[in-house]
């Protein structure tokens, strides 16, 4: 499914049910739904009713069939895992019951939620109390009702983090507008002109943080002076948080729900892992003061007004003067990188102009056209400065494009046409060997030549991770596009690649013990054991190549004993990129 400029779903629109969200929910959260279909749906309060399943970037949604009424069930940030269960539903019979797609969701949950009273206020965003005319829903018991202690203590916890947080923001907001005035393009100077880098995006905040107050001052603060009072702020929050919340631990539970998607060309189980990952990488990115600052534009000023949201239609009109500039003939080299920055920041900001990209088909094939020639265009085997700082920039815009727009039917089409044509230039385009040689080879700026290279190999790293999710999209289409396939073949002319994936994720876990890896190093952690777990589960010669390798740096480097400490609990991606690792020991030792 995907939105037009109005924000009306096109793709298996269902108009009874898209009409009662767009009724029933505020704007921010309609426009937020990713897909929504039809399911079978057991839990412990609900026995194998058939309903609609509805999904957006934050949790995952119940209502009847027909719908009466909307229920949050489940929200991302308390899922522990997502698995897709080979079984045959014995409720069920013939076609269906051959075709049918098990999906387990394990979430955690406690006394206080299952009263509709969690800290976060799940309540957020769904209608209003039924009316007593209106008739009961199957599952009554998750409906929100307060109890006036429990919800008074977790109010005040709520409270106290917002006011630590509302600290942050007035010592930050004032450089907040000074980045945003920095870049700017040719034809558009002036930030209020432009407006894409100034658009609000909904913020998504881990159990760890709260939702910001909105400043009613700021004062003149130095980056390095605001930089070490975000990271001191960040520390109070995770702590005040720590020692509330693991007094009522002890009334944590897991639950599970099972959701059975009846349709032959079902993507609930993908659409649901994108989320979850889209949400855990997001949460945890949050989590470091810089990102926040560098790519994050909150609600409000430091003078208490809100932003003003930027239209459909004026963000499309910007989005094509970008294009235009970018694909505008005899553009230099400096100037090229000054634009790509520029979109790739909007980018980060404004998940509209990531849809448009992909509907601009031209400005996607002249970045893997401009790769091509940056990193494969000569035959020397050598990298220079501006050639790995092009590449990088390039691939990191990439890799933002598809954060997100996983139901954008633009993108797949764009992706999936000519048996792949594009992905297949893509992927061979951003894959290189580390071994290669950089210029001016022993020389004083050969270690910066190198920081660039490895640079470049994250970025990379970043970039295979969503094809690699973009494969398994295009194997439930069953449309004959072999992604896979076609991903497994790359890596397997170039395993140098994979194998310099292994060793970071090595170094990674290996001593200094105490050495906490920061949110985005967890983030990168995390895909890079997803492309390696991909490599050994479903790739032969890869799977040969990294036992034979990589077997005793991972018996005697990696300890699980020390996971712990390198990814703090407090990161939500610390419990997949655990399970990950282990996963990844099992296959390679044993």
């Amino acid at each position: 499914m995907a939105r037009t400029g109005s924000g009306a779903l096109l793709c298996r629109r269902n108009m009874k049910l898209d009409s009662f969200l767009k009724r029933n929910t505020e704007r921010a959260v309609y426009e937020r739904i990713r897909a929504y279909e039809p399911c079978v749906v057991k839990s412990d309060t609900i026995n194998k009713v058939y309903m609609h399943v509805v999904l957006s970037d934050e949790r995952v949604y119940l209502t009847e069939y027909p719908p009466r009424t909307l229920t949050s069930v489940v929200s991302f940030s308390r899922m522990r895992d997502l698995e897709l269960v080979n079984d045959l539903p014995d409720f069920l019979s013939g076609k269906d019951r051959e075709l049918c797609q098990h999906i387990r969701i394990l979430y955690v949950t406690d006394k206080l939620e299952e009263k509709g009273c969690d800290w976060k206020d799940d309540r957020e965003g769904l209608p209003p109390a039924a009316p007593p005319s209106r008739r009961i829903s199957h599952c009554p018991s998750m409906q929100p009702t307060l109890d006036g202690k429990d919800f008074g203590y977790f109010r005040i916890i709520y409270w106290i983090v917002q006011a630590v947080f509302a600290i942050e923001h007035i010592h930050t907001g004032t450089e907040h507008i000074h980045t945003l005035k920095t870049t700017r393009s040719a034809s558009c100077p002036d930030s209020e002109t432009l407006g894409l880098l100034m658009v609000p995006y909904p913020p998504t905040h881990p159990p760890s943080t709260a939702a910001p107050f909105k400043s009613t001052s700021s004062s003149p603060t130095s980056p390095r002076t605001t930089s070490s009072q975000s990271l001191k702020t960040s520390e109070r929050i995770g702590s005040v948080l720590s020692r509330l919340l693991r007094k009522n631990s002890s009334e944590a539970k897991e639950v599970e729900l099972h959701l059975y998607a009846v349709s032959p060309t079902s993507k609930l189980y993908f659409h649901l892992q994108s989320s979850w990952n889209s949400f855990i990488i997001r949460s945890t990115l949050l989590l470091d003061p810089l990102y926040r600052r560098r790519y994050y534009v909150s609600s409000g000023t430091s003078t208490g007004k809100q932003l003003p949201v930027i239209s459909w239609e004026r963000t499309a009109h910007l989005f094509g003067q970008l294009s235009a500039e970018l694909l505008q003939e005899g553009l230099s080299m400096e100037s090229l990188y000054l634009l790509l920055q520029e979109l790739r920041t909007a980018a980060h900001r404004n998940i509209t102009l990531r849809k448009l990209f992909w509907r601009s088909s031209e400005l996607c094939i002249f970045l893997v056209q401009t790769l091509e020639d940056s990193l494969h265009g000569t035959q020397t085997g050598v990298y220079t400065t501006d050639q790995l700082l092009l590449s990088t920039l390039i691939v990191q815009t990439l890799a933002v494009m598809f954060r997100e727009t996983d139901v954008e039917p633009a993108r797949f089409n764009l992706l999936s046409a000519k048996k792949g044509a594009l992905t297949s230039r893509m992927l061979l385009a951003l894959i290189c060997d580390p071994e290669l040689q950089t210029q001016n080879q022993g020389s004083a700026t050969d270690s910066e030549l190198q920081a660039f290279l490895a640079e470049y190999l994250d970025a990379a790293c970043s970039l295979f991770f969503e094809l690699l999710l973009l494969g398994h999209e295009v194997s439930l289409d069953r449309r004959g596009v072999n992604t896979n396939g076609l991903i497994k073949s790359t890596l397997s002319l170039q395993l140098s690649f994979i194998g310099y994936q292994a060793q970071q994720v090595v170094l990674s876990l290996s001593d200094p013990q105490d050495v906490v890896l920061s949110p985005v190093h967890s983030v990168l952690l995390f895909q890079r054991c997803r492309l390696l777990l991909a490599g050994l589960q479903y790739s032969t010669q890869m799977s040969k190549h990294l036992q034979s390798h990589f077997r005793e740096e991972f018996r005697y480097s990696v300890n699980l004993s020390c996971l712990e400490k390198k990814l703090p609990p407090q990161y939500p991606i610390s419990p997949l990129t655990q399970r990950l690792v282990e996963q990844i020991l099992n296959l390679i030792l044993h």
